[in-house]
């Protein structure tokens, strides 16, 4: 595999700022009994693939750009970090204004609150690509994504032209997907991005991704982020990443997967983090190699046509 010449396309990053005063980091889920459970292998619980004492870094927009640059990574979607700034999206649409030529924000939003409308009219003004659901702490995930009061928010970023992103429950994603598949039908324009591959596991036959998922598969309109943290689970598990990597493109195809590096959450400095996905991809055809790593998720995020 000669990864001398790739360009990569990084569908999956936080920024987190150095500058606490202007951005405070509220950490909503610090104090409460709702806290996200912690996959091995990601900040709060690193796992043990990383050794004793495993990275995790928290890039500013100013530090991911020069490794940007030292990668030959071309562009991000700069994803809001939930654990951090809830939906105080400040940070990350001030960041991407920052190199609007390399990065472009996903915010946070919840479809429940009343000021969410007005809060994606105004980010999309200012270029994001997507808006994200972030459902931890959520007790009735079902309800949240698809009330008449959420629907709207499915109907304003569809209208708007923006993807909406779907973080992938540690616990309870079976719920989720009837609500999905519903939506991808009601919106067929709608661009809709599932992290981390919606988190299989990789441990049953087909490394998870079976029947379950034949539905998400017949919709053109919903791809599949495979991230740093994807890799740590399926690692942690005893699995090779590439396996599964090569099951996620002949399930979903290499149109529909999209490489992520998830810094800011997952353990590793960005280099190794791109070493890692280039070799993820070892058994791919060069073809599917290149969409993975840049086109698909250049294309899905920015409407890049080559």
């Amino acid at each position: 595999m000669n990864s001398d010449n790739l360009r990569l396309y990084d569908s999956h990053a936080h920024l987190v700022s150095d500058d606490e005063s202007r951005y405070p980091r509220t950490y909503p889920f610090e104090n409460t009994t709702l806290r996200m459970p912690r996959v091995p292998g990601t900040i709060g619980n690193p796992g043990g693939m990383h050794g004793p004492d495993p990275v995790n870094e928290k890039p500013t927009a100013e530090l991911m750009h020069r490794w940007m640059a030292e990668a030959n990574v071309v562009g991000i979607a700069a994803v809001q970090k939930g654990m951090i700034y809830g939906t105080d999206n400040s940070y990350i649409v001030d960041a991407a204004d920052a190199f609007p030529d390399e990065m472009r924000a996903i915010i946070i939003v919840d479809p429940q609150a009343s000021e969410t409308p007005d809060m994606m009219r105004e980010c999309a003004s200012r270029g994001i690509v997507g808006i994200r659901f972030f459902g931890v702490g959520v007790a009735d995930k079902r309800a949240w994504l698809s009330s008449p009061v959420a629907l709207k928010v499915w109907e304003l970023a569809d209208s708007l032209g923006l993807v909406v992103d779907i973080e992938a429950p540690s616990s309870g994603s079976d719920v989720l997907i009837p609500v999905i598949e519903k939506m991808a039908d009601e919106f067929p324009d709608l661009r809709i991005v599932l992290d981390h591959v919606f988190l299989p596991d990789c441990t049953q036959p087909n490394y998870g991704i079976d029947e379950k998922f034949d539905g998400f598969a017949r919709r053109e309109n919903i791809s599949v982020k495979f991230t740093s943290l994807s890799m740590d689970v399926i690692r942690e598990k005893g699995v090779a990443p590439e396996r599964v990597l090569r099951r996620t493109v002949d399930f979903y195809g290499a149109d529909r997967t999209m490489w992520g590096s998830d810094i800011g959450t997952s353990s590793g400095t960005y280099k190794a983090m791109v070493v890692r996905a280039i070799e993820s991809t070892k058994l791919l055809t060069d073809e599917e190699r290149r969409k993975v790593l840049h086109d698909t998720g250049r294309r899905i995020m920015l409407g890049w046509t080559g």
